[in-house]
């Protein structure tokens, strides 16, 4: 039951193709992920998703929903018996984003600033890109997951999963706004062909807005 759930949920997200390839055919896809670059800018997610909630705010969200630079790091090392591919990552950032915004959305009263003002839109942009993607990607109903990919998955579509975390909701979109500029580089990397954004110890030097 939670592995046909998965492979629904990759197959409507559709990250299923590697990104040169696909960023190649359809220039669009970047131009729509830099729009949601945008709205993940430093000014914006201090503004929002920390001045307007009461200093150490918290959030409850699963393990598996706090995706950094350091898991993309872990699940890249080698394994040649079942090598992660790229896609397989990107699948995961754009499920946990949305369900990131998704538990904020769910604690904020209807009128609060951050919902009406920003992460309403913000989500908007995530399905739009997400609709994109999948118009311009195939399916491979096929493919089976790495072990630790699937492993990923099934806890995040278990009901019964009990391994929580408290967050705060801006660091829920510094994540996001991290790992999006990793996993997607090709959309990037033109504007800054020196920097590396997968490096973890660039971000603390400060060299990015972060």
């Amino acid at each position: 039951m939670v592995q046909s759930e998965c492979r629904l949920l990759r197959g409507l997200l559709g990250f299923i193709c590697l990104l040169p390839v696909c960023m190649s055919a359809a220039p669009d896809l970047c131009v729509s992920l830099k729009t949601v670059r945008d709205s993940l800018n430093a000014t914006l997610r201090r503004r929002f998703m920390k001045m307007n909630f009461p200093i150490n705010y918290t959030i409850q969200v699963h393990y598996e929903e706090v995706f950094r630079l350091r898991n993309i790091s872990r699940l890249n090392m080698s394994n040649e018996e079942e090598p992660v591919q790229q896609r397989d990552l990107q699948d995961l950032w754009l499920w946990v984003s949305q369900q990131g915004i998704k538990r904020v959305l769910r604690v904020l009263p209807e009128r609060h600033p951050t919902r009406s003002k920003y992460l309403s839109k913000l989500e908007n942009l995530f399905r739009r890109f997400e609709e994109l993607y999948n118009q311009k990607s195939p399916i491979d109903e096929e493919r089976v997951l790495p072990e630790r990919i699937q492993n990923i998955w099934d806890r995040l579509t278990d009901q019964y999963y009990e391994g929580w975390k408290s967050v705060t909701p801006k660091s829920i979109l510094d994540n996001c706004y991290r790992t999006m500029l990793c996993l997607f580089k090709e959309c990037f990397s033109k504007e800054d062909d020196n920097y590396d954004y997968c490096e973890v110890l660039n971000w603390r030097k400060g060299k990015k807005t972060t």
